[in-house]
């Protein structure tokens, strides 16, 4: 079997890899550098919706599909109102950001798209043995997880976000366009954190997800029963047209997956620890963790070097102790946070950039004797 060569493979085109691969692009230091994406999906379909905030328009405005001013949240008898200002809430569709990222890199006869299926990866010779050819290179970015993940799940706190959404469509006019619904607890799936989640697109349209942080996951039409009954009983909407659907897992957890990283493969994406463990967010995470790759291999650093901040990790892992512990506990602790703090300071903190003062604000106002318990089991 004859091999290729290139000064750095990607495995994975999702987020991260594609992220990775437009900012390679779009500095001049690697104008010269030979890059590899290995995907055995095509990435052809809208697959997933990201959504973050910002204060200021990134590179990516031109791909922002809805953006919002304001934000709600409600408990089982409290309704809270955001104005997110100075920050606007932004969404993304996958399939469009895939779309652009694959044409814009297929500019550049440096980048080469493998559809192959990634069998293993070798550290010490650096190469990737797929089901069609061999391939190394320099450098490898890799956005399997690791399988120690799973084998060694029991050892760690783990908690699984999931849900189902629908986009639907409605002849009257239902929805507010400018304002999202950032978490939901009215109508919940008995003494767990569960919530809806909801993006008006216009106001005929939205998108309606059901979400649980939980351990387990759930039959397929468990969320359809909930979705039915808050369309139904929460938005008063009884004639209705399913547009699109969307399902999906996302880890929150403990387990540290920056440990697998070495001098000669980086893993990244939701294999990298770079999904937000107390929330699942990742898309500005993504964007951060690409921009210090990109300043390590520049400044002959390790590649991996400063890509997790320790103290961040260790406030998630209070966090998704008490879910893992007292999983009612999501609704109180989430409206304490929407209510006690600003969202300058949400975000921030979200975004891991708070100072130890902002840090203090948000602890006292989660102060409970489930934290407390967490945080001395955690240490």
């Amino acid at each position: 079997m004859k091999s290729q060569h290139f000064d750095y493979i990607i495995i994975g085109q999702g987020l991260a890899g594609l992220q990775l691969a437009l900012s390679f692009k779009n500095d001049a230091f690697f104008k010269d550098k030979t890059i590899a994406l290995i995907d055995k999906d095509s990435k052809s379909k809208n697959d997933k919706t990201w959504c973050f905030w910002e204060t200021t328009n990134n590179n990516l405005e031109h791909l922002v599909y809805k953006k919002w001013s304001k934000a709600n949240f409600f408990g089982g008898n409290k309704h809270i109102e955001l104005p997110l200002e100075p920050y606007s809430y932004k969404m993304i569709k996958s399939l469009d950001f895939y779309n652009y990222a694959k044409e814009t890199l297929q500019e550049s006869s440096n980048f080469s798209f493998i559809l192959d299926d990634v069998l293993s990866v070798n550290n010490l010779t650096i190469d990737v043995n797929s089901a069609k050819n061999r391939y190394t290179a320099n450098h490898i970015f890799d956005s399997r997880i690791p399988e120690e993940f799973s084998l060694k799940k029991d050892k760690y706190t783990n908690i699984i976000q999931h849900f189902k959404g629908w986009v639907i469509s409605t002849e009257k006019e239902q929805f507010n366009p400018d304002a999202i619904t950032m978490m939901d607890y009215r109508l919940k799936d008995g003494n767990q954190t569960t919530f809806m989640y909801v993006l008006p697109l216009s106001k005929t349209e939205a998108l309606i997800e059901f979400t649980y942080f939980t351990k387990e996951i759930v039959e397929d039409n468990v969320y359809d029963n909930f979705l039915k009954k808050y369309i139904s009983e929460q938005l008063n909407i009884t004639d209705y047209t399913i547009q699109e659907t969307e399902k999906g897992q996302i880890p929150m957890s403990t387990f540290p997956f920056e440990n697998y990283s070495t001098s000669n493969i980086t893993k990244i994406g939701t294999a990298g620890g770079w999904v937000k463990g107390s929330t699942g967010y990742s898309f500005k995470h993504t964007e951060k963790k690409v921009s210090k790759i990109i300043k390590n291999i520049k400044e002959n650093k390790p590649v991996y070097k400063g890509l997790i901040n320790s103290k961040y990790k260790f406030y998630d892992k209070i966090f998704l102790k008490v879910l893992l512990d007292q999983n009612h506990k999501g609704e109180w602790i989430f409206t304490q946070y929407y209510s006690k703090n600003t969202v300058k300071i949400m975000f921030r903190f979200l975004d891991e950039e708070t100072t130890f003062l902002e840090d203090l604000k948000i602890m006292c106002s989660l102060f409970s004797l489930s934290f407390i318990k967490a945080f001395f089991k955690t240490l």
